[in-house]
C-alpha cells in the first residue's frame, strides 16, 4: 500500500482519457491466525536447547522473533476465521491523502478452538479487461463491493470479468506471502468466541515507504496494544 502513491502519481500526470491501469483494483485483507509450529520453533525452543534450560532468554526470542512483522507463508488452516476488508482500493479513483492513514474495526467468531497467535494481512489485486474499466473521468466500477461494514467482498461479478491474483493463505503462494503479527504470548479462544479490536495502518514520517501499525484486539474479556512497523 505504501507503493500506491507513485501509481497515482504518474495516473494523474500520463494516464490518457480511456486508458488502463493495471492491476486496476486491490483489497486488503485482516485475520486471526493460529501458527504453533511457528511460535513453538522460535520460543518454546528455549525451555531445553541440548539438554540445557535457557528459558532465561524467551523474553529477548520473543522480541526479537515477534517485534515486527513477519512476511511467510501461511496455509488456510491457519486462518481462525472469515478475512475482514480493511481497505478496497480503486487505483482509478484513489487519492494520496486516503492511503496517508488507514483504519477500520473488526470483529470474529473464531471457527475453533485454538491458541491465537496474531493477525494476517494479504491482498487480492484485480485486473479489469477493457469491457469493465472505468476511464479516467473517474467513472464507477463495474465490479460489486461489500458494504462499510467491512465483511469479504466478492471478488466479481462474473469470473470472466476480471482476473484476480490472490495471495490469500488458501491459494498457491506467491512471492509475497503473507505479512503476520505475532503476539508476544498467544491467547487461547473457544469455538465460536468473539475476537474483536481495529488496525490502523499509517504512513511513517521516517521513510514513506514505511507503515506504522496499531493493532488494537480483544477476547475474553482481557484487552491488548500491539504496535509494530513495516520496514
Amino acid at each position: 500500500m505504501s507503493m500506491l502513491g507513485s501509481v497515482i502519481i504518474a495516473r494523474d500526470r500520463w494516464l490518457k482519457p480511456g486508458g488502463l491501469i493495471l492491476p486496476s483494483h486491490a483489497t486488503l485483507y485482516i485475520a486471526p491466525v493460529t501458527h504453533p509450529d511457528r511460535y513453538s520453533e522460535s520460543i518454546d525452543f528455549w525451555r531445553n536447547v541440548y539438554g540445557i534450560d535457557m528459558s532465561a532468554m524467551m523474553p529477548l526470542a520473543k522480541q526479537c522473533a515477534f517485534e515486527e512483522p513477519c512476511v511467510e507463508t501461511i496455509v488456510g488452516e491457519n486462518i481462525l476465521t472469515w478475512p475482514h476488508v480493511v481497505k478496497h482500493v480503486d487505483c482509478y479513483t484513489v487519492t494520496i491523502g486516503e492511503l496517508e492513514s488507514v483504519h477500520t474495526k473488526y470483529n470474529f467468531k473464531s471457527m475453533m478452538r485454538a491458541p491465537l497467535h496474531g493477525f494476517a494481512f494479504w491482498f487480492d489485486v484485480e485486473f479489469a479487461g477493457p469491457a469493465m474499466s472505468p476511464t479516467h473521468s473517474h467513472a464507477q466500477p463495474s465490479l460489486t463491493e461489500t458494504p462499510v461494514d467491512g465483511n469479504q467482498r466478492k471478488k466479481r461479478v462474473n469470473p470472466n470479468e476480471a482476473l484476480v491474483l490472490s495471495t490469500a493463505p488458501e491459494d498457491p503462494p506467491t512471492h509475497w506471502q503473507q505479512t503476520l503479527i505475532y503476539f508476544y504470548e498467544p491467547i487461547d479462544v473457544e469455538q465460536d468466541q468473539l475476537i474483536e479490536g481495529s488496525v490502523t495502518l499509517s504512513q511513517s514520517k521516517e521513510n514513506a515507504r514505511f507503515m506504522n501499525i496499531h493493532l488494537e484486539y480483544a477476547s475474553g474479556g482481557r484487552s491488548f496494544v500491539k504496535e509494530s512497523v513495516m520496514r
